[in-house]
């Protein structure tokens, strides 16, 4: 997939969903562990070296697999590319469990599956396929 440079550094300047100083290692490099600037934004993972402005890489978080590897260690890895593979060390086991649920929920595909769940319980409990202006009105 093809990105414009210009509107993903204008993407990595955004307020972040999450972000921390963490280590982490990506698949050209080894299992080298680096420390980095970490920014999750929409369904971008920017990293950054800790001392720069601008992202050295952007993950986009489709069609991937985030999997908590050990107590304070998490992987996200590529469906079609299953040995690209890169690895984050958080400072806890907390900070580990919350950064997989972060990843998990910044998907497309989780907000589209959340976005029909809803929109079918609001059928069920409506009758109504749409909800309309003036359909919510207090009892």
């Amino acid at each position: 997939m093809r990105y414009n440079e210009r509107e993903l550094l204008s993407l990595a300047r955004q307020p972040a969903e999450k972000a921390a100083e963490i280590r982490m290692s990506v698949p050209k490099k080894g299992n080298v562990l680096k420390k980095r600037l970490v920014k999750l934004v929409v369904n971008f993972l920017f990293y950054f070296r800790t001392d720069e402005a601008e992202p050295i890489g952007a993950l986009l978080l489709e069609h991937c697999k985030i999997t908590k590897e050990e107590e304070n260690i998490f992987s996200i890895s590529f469906i079609q590319e299953p040995e690209r593979k890169y690895c984050f060390e958080c400072a806890t086991e907390e900070q580990c469990q919350e950064w997989v649920e972060a990843l998990r929920r910044a998907s497309y595909e989780f907000l589209r599956r959340s976005l029909i769940f809803y929109r079918n319980e609001i059928q069920k409990m409506t009758g109504k396929l749409e909800l309309g202006p003036g359909s919510l009105r207090a009892s």
